[in-house]
């Protein structure tokens, strides 16, 4: 009799592919390396395909800082959707726990009930010493297994405490890794959309200054166009640094979309955001873009910063208007520089004139 040899699994074909890619294009065999294959290989995220297929088309070498890349950008949501469910299902598989003891213990206690009221009756006859005996030893009984039982659910409900403990602990990472993006590291939009609402509402509470930079890497298409995405995601990350390193720990710099950067400035008046502003700027001029490959050096990177300072009627988009107008004017007058709310109404005036 032949022996039947079973098909292989689809997650066992997906691991063969995967490392297979892998051995081709000697990638190292690390474990967020592999998962990286794994996901494309199975087709389940159409941008990291995408950048993946380019890559084996115009055969460019996978190097280990791109992968760490594609790992920051891909991986994370993936965890995170997948934390988020096990999360979820955690609490639900714990809850159903609870309300099953805590039914147990509803029964128990209408039980241990129950039993004491049967012994008062049983004291309103004339009943012999033997009787009373017998009856106490029951009651005896009955408390002791009723004391363990409390005792037992106490420890449930202990173990259960522990577990939320646990799982708040990973929604908390999960909530902080869901507002930062993965391929700069400062705070993605969501992150952006809320701090920005606090900090308007702390403004309109204690009267403070609170100036808005909204920043935009000159000519970053070219780069893209002529180096690769891989220059692409380090120019966005070089400007990223330049930003966190020049804001206090009350502010905020965020990754707003493509190329664009915002940070919030708490505290801050006009004049002092614009200060910084062309502190930045500078700063990311005077930074050189190496090729980390080869080491050549690829050229200066240049960004425009819009200012504005949110008024007394202000809602987030119109302190955003003002800001991306600023921006735009900057872009339009030569780029490099930083143009603030006051300077479109100097120009405006001089128009008018």
């Amino acid at each position: 009799m032949g022996t039947t040899v079973a098909a292989p699994s689809r997650e066992q074909a997906l691991a063969k592919t995967a490392f297979a890619l892998m051995g081709d294009w000697k990638v190292a065999p690390t474990p967020e390396n592999y998962e990286l294959f794994y996901v494309y290989a199975a087709g389940t995220n159409a941008a990291l395909g995408k950048i993946i297929d380019t890559m084996i088309r115009e055969k460019t070498p996978f190097t280990q800082p791109f992968l760490q890349g594609l790992c920051n950008q891909f991986l994370a949501r993936e965890r995170t959707a997948q934390t988020m469910e096990d999360v979820g299902a955690g609490i639900s598989g714990m809850l159903d726990a609870v309300m099953g003891r805590l039914e147990r213990a509803g029964k128990d206690a209408g039980e241990y009930g129950r039993t004491l009221s049967a012994a008062s009756g049983e004291l309103g006859g004339n009943q012999s010493p033997a009787a009373v005996a017998k009856m106490v030893e029951r009651l005896v009984g009955a408390t002791h297994a009723m004391e363990a039982r409390t005792k037992a659910l106490e420890s449930e409900l202990q173990r259960s405490s522990e577990h939320v403990t646990e799982l708040k602990t990973q929604l908390d990472t999960v909530r902080k890794e869901s507002r930062i993006d993965p391929l700069t590291g400062v705070a993605n939009r969501k992150a952006f959309d809320i701090e920005l609402q606090a900090a308007i509402k702390d403004a309109r509470q204690d009267g403070s200054s609170v100036a808005l930079m909204m920043c935009d890497i000159d000519h970053f298409k070219r780069f893209n166009d002529t180096w690769g995405h891989q220059t692409g995601d380090q120019v966005l990350r070089l400007v990223a640094n330049c930003l966190s390193e020049n804001v206090k720990g009350r502010d905020t710099a965020a990754r707003y979309g493509g190329e664009e950067f915002v940070v919030i400035l708490r505290q801050t008046p006009l004049e002092g955001a614009a200060k910084l502003a062309e502190q930045i700027r500078a700063n990311v001029e005077n930074k050189k873009l190496v090729k980390k490959s080869t080491g050549d050096i690829l050229g200066t990177i240049t960004i425009s910063i819009g200012v504005s300072q949110l008024r007394d009627n202000d809602t987030p988009d119109l302190f955003l208007q003002r800001a991306d107008r600023s921006l735009y004017r900057a872009k339009n007058t030569g780029r490099n520089r930083v143009v603030t709310e006051t300077d479109l109404v100097r120009t405006a005036s001089s128009h008018a004139a």
